[in-house]
């Protein structure tokens, strides 16, 4: 077997060259970090679970007329993605205040915002990948005035697909992040959703009891990060209900008291 020459190495995935020009191999790794990487962890059989489920979303997106850099899976946890040129950009969508949102404005987490937000992070891991403006964004050029339409359109787009998605399986999309890139042909370029989406980047909450189901759940030592992944998949219908990421048997039933930590709704 050839050795692949790997691209890039991040926090949560490997990039390895593809085997077609313009192609990338896309490595889900079972890594966890949080707060810009001060906290390191592991969480079992995340690599798996995040690659099926991105591939879900991307595929059902795909359906709806979003432009994405996904090819098709081709295992456990590897991906064949697009190559593209990474727009220095994270857009974070909101729809109910949690996070850093209520630090910054003192919100009550858990709080529906007045309609849906959008906001702009330069992506530089030193930096903290600090919140900025579109004015930013033009002034250093970081994406066009059109670049940036196109932008803000695809993620109210999948915004509104995902909510209702989640809603159907009975979770709330609190908030969740997305990455564009440039893909080229020629001269001309064109923006596409990349990167992956999953409860990696995604807040997602239980709707009857607000349980997180997502990566929150590492970032504050709630305990039954697997399980919470497990579930996601479980009620996108990716997972059978006994069976583990790594295939194994396993009894969500036993493990319901480490999805615990969020109080239920207010009356």
């Amino acid at each position: 077997m050839s050795r692949r020459r790997q691209i890039y190495e991040g926090k949560a995935k490997i990039l390895y060259e593809g085997p077609e020009p313009g192609t990338i191999i896309q490595y889900f790794k079972d890594d966890a970090t949080a707060f810009n990487a001060q906290k390191r962890g592991t969480i079992n059989g995340k690599g798996v679970i995040n690659n099926r489920i991105s591939e879900y979303v991307f595929t059902r997106l795909s359906h709806i007329g979003i432009p994405t850099h996904f090819i098709r899976r081709l295992n456990m946890r590897e991906q064949l993605v697009r190559q593209v040129e990474i727009v220095p950009i994270e857009v974070v969508v909101r729809n109910v205040a949690a996070g850093s949102i209520c630090k910054r404005l003192g919100l009550e987490e858990g709080e529906p915002l007045p309609h849906t937000l959008i906001e702009y992070c330069y992506k530089d891991d030193a930096l903290g990948d600090p919140l900025i403006a579109e004015e930013h964004i033009a002034c250093f050029g970081w994406a066009s005035n059109e670049e940036m339409q196109d932008i803000a359109s695809m993620a109210i787009r999948v915004n509104d697909f995902l909510s209702g998605m989640f809603a159907a399986i009975n979770i709330r999309l609190i908030d969740f992040k997305l990455e564009f890139g440039r893909l080229y042909d020629g001269d001309y370029s064109r923006v596409i959703l990349a990167d992956e989406i999953s409860p990696d980047g995604c807040r997602l909450w239980d709707m009857t009891t607000n349980e997180k189901l997502d990566k929150d759940r590492f970032r504050r030592d709630l305990g039954g990060e697997e399980e919470a992944y497990q579930e996601v998949a479980r009620r996108l219908g990716l997972l059978q209900n006994d069976e583990s990421a790594q295939g194994e048997v396993f009894d969500l039933s036993s493990h319901r008291s480490k999805l615990r930590g969020t109080p239920k709704p207010k009356k």
